[in-house]
């Protein structure tokens, strides 16, 4: 488990680093690259991901499973929001 936590936390940091880049090249970049956090329909789609991933995986892998299913949700609800202006 401390294995899994340890992959999800560094691909986090990584997106975070890159929003942090990108913010110093352009200002304001960063807001647009989490804007999805305000986008409905992302969220949504992240929301329904996480949870049908993470009924699958608490069953295949408990603990772990879940953890890659909420990765996985914010990855979808990015990638759902990206382009749109909210």
């Amino acid at each position: 488990m401390e294995t899994t936590l340890v992959v999800a936390a560094i691909v986090v940091a990584a997106l975070v680093v890159k929003t942090a880049v990108a913010e110093l090249r352009e200002p304001g970049a960063g807001r647009v690259q989490w804007a999805f956090l305000r986008d409905a329909r992302a969220l949504a789609a992240g929301v329904c991901t996480a949870v049908l991933l993470g009924l699958v995986g608490w069953i295949q892998a408990g603990g772990e499973g879940v953890v890659w299913a909420a990765l996985a949700g914010v990855l979808v609800a990015f990638a759902v929001g990206r382009g749109r202006r909210t």
